[in-house]
């Protein structure tokens, strides 16, 4: 069939909707009408050239959920109609990772650049004027629809509204992982959160719900601050300067608990001004991202030992898809998680360059693309 999807043709580029040819669904493989894909720091990456890309063009694209509308041959347990939610980290459900509980690194996530099959690396369901097309973390989730391996999809409560389950498919996941999975923050904690956008904010909400007794919200965008607030932020700061020096305030002059990296570019600086703003002991969350070409940390050595800091990576927040996306949904649907106030605005396909300017503008916390 031909479907539309937001391609990026160069890196450096903008995603532009462009018409596609699309596979029908294989054995083991769903084709899903996208109803809603958000637009996430991580695709932007690409189009800067931030991430290398492996071949071009690439259909852009990770977070997102749909409705299935065709099921491959010999694909049990699955049916058209059923809801799902997509997940940028396959899940196989055998490897090492996968058996000890740490789905996000499932050993299929390295077969995901390609941006084939995953078992067929010369193999893609997209193509562009007789080109093959590269799904971005093989879901391509901004297109019209799309064809996904049932190893990256997740299927949910059709009670949830689309535009909702959207959200946990990357940002809510990721940002609430890294405080509940990831730092070891406890209740009765101080935690700082660097950069509260659509991952950050979810991270500040994971914090309150531990029960952390201070929350500081770390971003210099006013707006941003602002909305930290109302997901329960107890004190905001502009810089890391000002935030390191409230957590010290509050801590007998030791410093946060956990610092949460959730900056949308991250560089080296960063993470440093992270390390100096934990106590003795305490951890450092790095889950924003700077590009695969970022590097080098200027941090003493020396202090970082003596003081047995922590710096802990975390993709997807720790999370396991299988799990934590439906018990995510779980949670908003008993009101115990808010969706509803992360979307700022919402965007068509032919919009989908705009969305991504308005992010790195800083005026929305997520956007999304909504599909007719």
């Amino acid at each position: 069939m031909k479907t539309v999807s937001a391609l990026l043709h160069s890196q450096p580029g903008r995603y532009e909707p462009t018409e596609v040819d699309l596979d029908g669904p294989r054995r083991g493989e769903l084709l899903v009408r996208m109803v809603a894909a958000g637009l996430c720091h991580t695709d932007d990456h690409v189009a800067v050239g931030d991430s290398p890309a492996f071949r071009l063009p690439i259909a852009g694209g990770h977070e997102g959920a749909g409705v299935v509308v065709e099921v491959g041959p010999d694909t049990p347990g699955w049916a058209e109609g059923d809801h799902v939610v997509l997940c940028f980290t396959a899940v196989c459900g055998e490897c090492r990772m996968c058996s000890t509980g740490q789905q996000n690194l499932c050993d299929l996530g390295g077969r995901l650049f390609t941006g084939a099959r995953l078992d067929d690396p010369t193999s893609f369901r997209m193509s562009h004027r007789g080109r093959p097309v590269v799904q971005a973390h093989g879901v391509s989730a901004l297109s019209r629809h799309t064809v996904v391996d049932v190893r990256s999809a997740v299927k949910i409560d059709p009670d949830v509204p689309l535009e909702r389950a959207v959200l946990v498919s990357c940002g809510v996941a990721t940002g609430w992982g890294s405080v509940t999975r990831m730092s070891d923050a406890r209740a009765g904690d101080v935690v700082v959160v660097m950069g509260v956008g659509g991952v950050g904010t979810n991270s500040v909400q994971a914090a309150c719900a531990i029960g952390a007794r201070a929350v500081i919200a770390v971003d210099p965008v006013e707006f941003k601050r602002e909305t930290a607030v109302r997901f329960g932020a107890t004190h905001t700061a502009a810089t890391m300067a000002e935030g390191t020096a409230i957590a010290r305030s509050l801590t007998q002059g030791q410093g946060a608990d956990a610092t949460i990296v959730t900056v949308g570019v991250v560089d080296g600086n960063h993470i440093a001004e992270a390390v100096d703003s934990i106590r003795k002991g305490g951890t450092v969350v790095l889950t924003g991202t700077g590009g695969m070409r970022q590097g080098g940390i200027p941090i003493n050595t020396t202090m970082f030992t003596v003081f047995q800091k922590r710096l802990q990576g975390a993709l997807f927040g720790g999370c396991n898809p299988r799990w934590d996306i439906p018990n995510l949904l779980a949670q908003y649907a008993a009101g115990t998680l808010e969706l509803d106030a992360l979307v700022t605005r919402t965007y068509t396909l032919d919009q989908v360059a705009q969305g991504y300017d308005d992010m790195k503008a800083g005026t929305n916390i997520r956007g999304l693309v909504l599909f007719e």
